[in-house]
């Protein structure tokens, strides 16, 4: 039986010579993963970036059709916000794993790309973006971290942050792109 929801892309990896899988944070469903076939063509991929807002059509096991409902144009044109997406996308990927509906959840996220994508100074927005997600979660900050001003508070922040997460979500891994996200803002 098909459905129809909205989704933030979490990953889209290659699985065959004609497959990728979809990672997704859907409004009906929450983390599900997807089989998406015949993404040859670039314009087709670029559907499934990483933090984009899409409408899908799928059944249980794979998408039918798929449709970008918010474009994020400064998170593809800003390598900053860019790499903040990714950062983002990856801890998403790690710490939501669960197939049930959170419509705040979602709505938060969402809300966050869209944030991301008006930002005009988005230094701090992946710091920001982890505090909140920490509160969504259940386990709120007792005492938020100040906003740091410098790219080696932010750097300290950001792992006691990732330290924080690590101790309270079972299926934390350090995102790979961490390492990224400090050099393109060193």
């Amino acid at each position: 039986m098909l459905h129809t929801t909205d989704a933030i892309v979490l990953s889209l990896q290659p699985h065959s010579d004609k497959a990728h899988v979809l990672h997704a944070y859907t409004r009906a469903g929450g983390r599900v993963n997807y089989m998406v076939y015949g993404l040859g063509r670039k314009n087709a991929i670029g559907t499934y970036t990483p933090f984009s807002i899409i409408q899908i059509t799928a059944d249980d096991r794979s998408i039918r059709t798929a449709q970008q409902t918010f474009v994020p144009a400064s998170l593809t044109a800003d390598p900053y916000k860019r790499t903040i997406a990714l950062f983002l996308s990856e801890v998403l990927y790690h710490v939501l794993r669960h197939p049930m509906p959170d419509e705040p959840m979602y709505d938060f996220i969402a809300q966050a790309i869209e944030d991301l994508d008006r930002s005009e100074a988005p230094q701090n927005f992946h710091l920001q973006f982890l505090i909140g997600l920490a509160a969504k979660l259940g386990f709120a900050m007792e005492k938020e971290p100040e906003t740091p001003l410098t790219r080696t508070a932010r750097q300290k922040t950001l792992r006691q942050l990732c330290q924080y997460f690590d101790e309270h979500v079972e299926t934390w891994r350090e995102p790979k792109s961490l390492d990224i996200l400090m050099e393109v803002f060193d």
